[in-house]
């Protein structure tokens, strides 16, 4: 009799402890379905736009895309402007080839985007982060200027610009798109830094996400 005691005491405290681990696994498999489906819910819709002549700033655009988890880079022309307002967060970039010039910087489709196209949307809210390509060697007084213009004309249209950058680690004098001792986003230089490019694109991209940028 004792001994079939103490074999009836010993599976009651199995069993038990049976029950616990499976309930305990249970709340833990549902507590991270939870935290999972909390933070699908929270990511902001991001939309990814450029435009380009020889096929730098697409490529950094790719960078960018791929950084992000997989952003289809769409170039401004083809894109919806339906599409374009459904997003939270805006990056945009371009080329700069009209060297010097006041507006109109890029000779892309985004010189005439922006001023027919742009001025018509209501962007109030939206988050915007600006990048750009250019030669900070050949063209060191006015390296980038077209990235300044995209900021100008996005933030005007009420749009919340996110993602400054150093200027360390270049070699130009003047840009439009620096304000305050800062590039106003990312600059790549597939001329003379391309090696670097993919790093910056990275770089900048997990900066966003510190800044709340793909946050809704």
């Amino acid at each position: 009799m004792k001994v079939a005691s103490s074999s009836l005491t010993l599976l009651v405290v199995t069993v038990t402890m049976v029950v616990h681990n499976t309930a305990a696994f249970a709340v833990g498999k549902s507590s991270n379905q939870a935290k999972s489906t909390s933070s699908s819910l929270h990511m902001a819709s991001v939309g990814l736009y450029f435009s380009t002549i020889g096929g730098a700033t697409q490529t950094c655009a790719n960078h960018i895309g791929k950084a992000a988890g997989g952003l289809n880079a769409v170039e401004i022309d083809e894109a919806k402007l339906d599409d374009l307002l459904e997003h939270d967060c805006l990056i945009v970039g371009a080329p700069t080839w009209n060297t010097g010039a006041d507006k109109e910087r890029s000779m892309t489709s985004w010189d005439e985007w922006l001023y027919k196209t742009l001025p018509s949307l209501d962007l109030k809210g939206k988050k915007v982060a600006v990048f750009g390509v250019g030669d900070q060697v050949g063209y060191s007084n006015n390296y980038g200027d077209a990235v300044g213009e995209l900021y100008d004309c996005f933030t005007a249209q009420g749009c919340q610009p996110f993602g400054k950058t150093s200027t360390e680690g270049y070699r130009h004098v003047e840009s439009k798109a620096e304000v305050d001792g800062k590039f106003v986003g990312c600059m790549f230089d597939e001329d003379n830094q391309y090696d670097l490019s993919e790093s910056r694109a990275t770089t900048w991209v997990a900066q966003l996400k510190e800044e709340g940028f793909m946050a809704s």
